[in-house]
This record gives structure tokens, C-alpha cells and sequence, in this order.
């Protein structure tokens, strides 16, 4: 399954494409091998866009049909699409890179290195915690766009947040002091039986919500709790 996400690094943002069940391989594989593309894909209106993802996919089919190949995900920095594979034989994959790639005309590098414990993977690739409640926050924000919704409208949107103990939960609810947010009800979830909901009134965008996730979630982690996303109402629906 490909998630996809921004960062932010020391030289500026970048977009990750992330394979987050790649690990299923890790045992088996040792090598890294990467094909970096000069292209710029964070243009959709560029020429000859399609024509690059059709590139992508055909690289990605090719080098996964080599013995045991997986592809891990890609990161765009300044123009450059960085693609990662682990492999447990790294000896033909430059030569199917290259015979897929040459003919595109396109300017590219490739490179192999050993990453036994796949420390690329889960540094540069995989997501952190925070990361996959942005990657959660994106897929709400699309479907209420797919909705026809005004995200700039405020609402009240429920945020669930979950404690390991009664105790834990009863101290983060006593001590609440988020601009905005107010206690609604007491929940619980298959893996924890301890949790609130939070409700608080604003924009749906995706500036506003990271900006509430960031904060709520820095102050749940202070808590030793964890945030378990956020859900809100159709407007459109309230209207009708």
C-alpha cells in the first residue's frame, strides 16, 4: 500500500511516496538500489506528465519482476524523483533501469548500497507517527472535497485521543487548557479501552487542521497518550 506525504527537512519540503508494507521483504533483502529522475512530477500541468508516471510504473513492474526486488517509495527533492528498491540481488538491476530509462531520454542516476537493517526505509521513507495522522487528515480533507464541501467553512470536528490507563486519561481531562477544545464524551477502542473525545470548532483546510493536529498532538504525547484522528460533519447536509 503507497501512502503519500509532505516533510520537512533541513533544505525545504519534500513529498514521499512510501510503500508501508514493504517490510514484509526486509529479511531477505540487503541491498538498496536507487534511480534518481531529473524530472519535475509536482507539476501536473508540466508536458509530458502522464508520459512520466507511465515511466514510473514501468520502472517500478520491471525491476520488482527481478528475484525478490520491492519497491519501497520515492522522495521528490529540487526536481529530482528519487526511487528506492531493496533487493536480494543487486547484479541486473542497473541494466533494467537502464533499459527502460535510456530510450525516455531522461536524465537519471543510479546507485547500490548495502542497508542490511533497511535504516534508509525507516528514517527517509516511512512516516512517523505525526506523519500518519497527516496522511489520515488528507484522506478526510479529500473526501469532503469529493463532497463539494466549503473546508473554509468552521464546524465542530471531534478529536479521539486514547490513554493506556483510567488514570492517564482522567489527569490529560483535568488539566486541559487547549485554546478552543472541550471535553465531549469518554470512548474506547479495540486496542484501548481509556479514551476522550474532543470537540472543536474550525476550518477544515488543510493549513487549519494540520495546524490543530500539531498542537493537540504535542500535548497528548506530553500526556503519554495518542491521538487517534479527527471526523467532523457534512455542512452541506446540515443545510439541506
Amino acid at each position: 500500500m503507497r501512502e503519500i506525504f509532505n516533510r520537512v527537512e533541513e533544505n525545504g519540503e519534500v513529498v514521499i511516496e512510501v510503500n508501508i508494507e514493504a517490510t514484509d521483504a526486509k529479511e531477505m533483502n540487503p541491498w538498496l538500489f536507487s534511480v534518481f529522475i531529473k524530472y519535475d512530477s509536482l507539476d501536473e500541468s508540466k508536458d509530458g506528465y502522464e508520459e512520466f508516471l507511465e515511466t514510473k510504473e514501468a520502472l517500478i513492474i520491471s525491476l520488482e519482476q527481478q528475484d525478490r526486488t520491492k519497491y519501497v517509495g520515492c522522495r521528490v527533492v529540487d526536481g529530482w524523483n528519487e526511487f528506492y528498491f531493496y533487493a536480494y540481488d543487486s547484479k541486473k538491476l542497473d541494466s533494467i533501469a537502464s533499459k527502460i530509462l535510456t530510450p525516455s531520454n531522461y536524465v537519471y542516476e543510479s546507485n547500490v548500497v548495502r542497508d542490511t537493517k533497511w535504516g534508509f526505509y525507516e528514517t527517509q521513507l516511512f512516516p512517523t507517527e505525526l506523519e500518519f495522522c497527516h496522511i489520515q487528515s488528507a484522506k478526510i480533507i479529500f473526501l469532503l472535497e469529493e463532497e463539494e464541501e466549503d473546508l473554509t467553512l468552521e464546524r465542530d470536528v471531534e478529536h479521539y485521543v486514547s490513554f493506556e490507563t483510567p488514570t492517564q486519561k482522567n489527569r490529560f481531562i483535568n488539566t486541559l487548557e487547549l485554546d478552543g477544545f472541550s471535553f465531549k464524551d469518554d470512548i474506547s477502542s479495540e486496542e484501548f479501552e481509556h479514551g476522550v473525545a474532543l470537540v472543536k470548532k474550525h476550518a477544515v483546510t488543510e493549513a487549519e487542521v494540520k495546524k490543530v493536529v500539531d498542537e493537540l498532538f504535542a500535548i497528548v504525547k506530553e500526556n503519554n497518550g495518542y491521538y487517534e484522528g479527527w471526523s467532523t460533519t457534512l455542512m452541506n447536509e446540515e443545510e439541506n
